[in-house]
């Protein structure tokens, strides 16, 4: 049971005001309502996996369940349809980060990283103390089954990177666990409508489990931003970052660019001030005696040197 709840009060038909961060979309937990919200629940995912075979385990554990992105008691939420707002996750999550096609809760014990590329950020990191999530939004098609669809591609490719492979059940369909070593990583998606969601989990063994469950607590209060833009099946969705983030990452940026240049500068003016100040000597040859030869004619007195 994941209990997380709804400021709405459906039974009642009531509504309770609270404080929103635009930015963040962190819930002011001081102006939380106090009344008795709707607490949802969902049954716990089944951690059993299964060795690799013809078709992956799981494939109706969605429809089992009752997941439903748009009118659901929990998620991943199609955020196209679905207000953020009317929920309060202030239990679990410090804020509700912004990436513009997606809004995901960073847990209280969880820090954001950001992956950044050539045109800007790539990829978004949640650091927790179990391992790190990595969630990704793809664009799909109308029929769905794309996170089916991908699943011998990467179980392929993990295999091909020496983990041992398995597919097992989550609440929203197959999951693919590797493992090797010491480390663990666990691939979980979700079709939602004309979009999917992949979360990839990356941390030690003896964790796994740990961050698995914070991965479902996580997943399970995301909201995804599809949008009505054409767009090709698998392409990742567009990812932005809130203003003062991006502000922070800036200014980081900047900071670190200005370090490199001082000590590049640094270390030229100390390359330039040896050379000044010690020029380089030319080394010393020790020139050989030429031995002295004998002179043709000259007595043995003369031959070894005593001349007279």
């Amino acid at each position: 049971m994941w209990p997380f709840g709804k400021k709405k009060d459906v039974a009642n038909g009531g509504t309770a005001s609270g404080v929103t961060d635009g930015e963040s979309g962190q819930q002011d937990a001081a102006a939380a309502p106090a009344e008795t919200t709707a607490a949802a629940s969902a049954p716990a995912p089944s951690e059993a996996s299964a060795p690799l075979t013809g078709s992956a385990p799981g494939s109706d554990a969605a429809a089992a369940s009752g997941y439903d992105p748009i009118n659901g008691d929990f998620g991943p939420f199609d955020g196209d349809n679905v207000d953020f707002q009317e929920f309060d996750y202030s239990d679990f999550a410090k804020s509700g980060l912004d990436l513009g096609s997606l809004r995901v809760p960073v847990p209280h014990n969880g820090e954001v990283q950001v992956e950044m590329g050539k045109n800007g950020p790539q990829m978004i990191h949640i650091l927790t103390p179990f391992g790190r999530l990595t969630p990704v939004a793809m664009a799909a098609p109308r029929s769905g089954n794309q996170w089916e669809d991908s699943i011998p591609d990467i179980t392929k490719g993990m295999t091909g990177d020496g983990l041992e492979v398995t597919v097992g059940s989550s609440l929203w369909g197959p999951e693919v666990l590797g493992t090797v070593k010491n480390g663990a990583m666990r691939v979980i998606g979700v079709d939602g409508p004309r979009w999917m969601l992949r979360m990839t989990l990356a941390g030690p063994v003896d964790k796994s489990e740990q961050l698995a469950e914070l991965a479902y607590q996580v997943i399970s209060r995301t909201f995804v931003y599809r949008g009505t833009d054409p767009l090709p099946a698998g392409q990742t969705l567009p990812v932005t970052i809130p203003a003062a983030m991006a502000e922070e990452l800036k200014k980081l940026v900047e900071q670190r660019q200005k370090d490199a240049a001082a000590k590049k500068a640094e270390d030229g003016q100390a390359s330039t001030e040896s050379a000044t100040t010690t020029p380089p000597q030319a080394p010393q040859q020790t020139q050989s005696p030429t031995p002295q030869q004998p002179r043709r004619g000259a007595t043995a007195d003369e031959q070894l040197g005593d001349e007279k």
